[in-house]
């Protein structure tokens, strides 16, 4: 719990908007570097960066989340892309490298019904070969409420992985009485297990 606590009250220090909040005044500047931040990380001596592109058609369209390593002289690998996935929504992105692994996230809406639900999609992603390692996703129970955010921090010098955002439904394990729209979901020893994550809504 005392994780917990101390996720929650990173998330509200660095970035109310991030968790719902409301947003601060000071400039959208300093909006758009909090932005470039979860889309741009540094990994083994290598920059990447997760955004997604639009196709269209189909009606309505179809968004395709890509993540790009870049090529320069500190990197041991030359560029290239790789599609993650799609969504049917407007995908919320984040990108995260630590101590120990490079990490991905973004939400997808998989169909085009009204009630098809969004869920998170959390990544460890191979820096090499741009491979998905492991893929954990965070979803309301049965589907009946979607997540979104997914934003990613970390813990225990980085070996902890921790994503976080806002929801509507219940989480595995939430009580039914729960209203909470906030969530997090730590997962430890993510990059070398496949432990499931430890979910807290509030």
């Amino acid at each position: 719990m005392n994780v917990f606590k101390r996720v929650v009250w990173v998330c509200a220090a660095a970035s109310l908007a991030a968790c719902g909040g409301p947003e601060e005044s000071p400039s959208q500047v300093s909006l758009g570097k909090q932005e470039s931040a979860l889309t741009t990380t540094s990994f083994g001596g290598c920059t990447f960066t997760i955004s997604y592109t639009t196709v269209a058609p189909p009606f309505p369209p179809v968004y395709v989340v890509k993540l790009t390593r870049q090529a320069s002289g500190t990197c041991p690998y030359p560029a290239a892309t790789v599609d993650l996935g799609q969504s049917y929504n407007t995908p919320d992105l984040n990108v995260l490298g630590t101590a120990v692994g490079l990490s991905a996230s973004f939400s997808t809406k998989g169909g085009l019904s009204g009630s098809s639900p969004t869920v998170c999609s959390v990544r460890h992603i191979d820096p090499a070969t741009l491979a998905t390692i492991r893929d954990a996703f965070v979803g309301a129970n049965f589907g009946r409420g979607s997540v979104y955010g997914c934003r990613l921090d970390q813990t225990d010098a980085g070996t902890t992985l921790v994503a976080y955002g806002t929801k509507t439904g219940l989480l595995p394990g939430e009580p039914t009485t729960s209203t909470h729209s906030n969530w997090v979901a730590t997962y430890y020893n993510f990059f070398t297990s496949t432990t499931p994550g430890v979910y807290y809504t509030y």
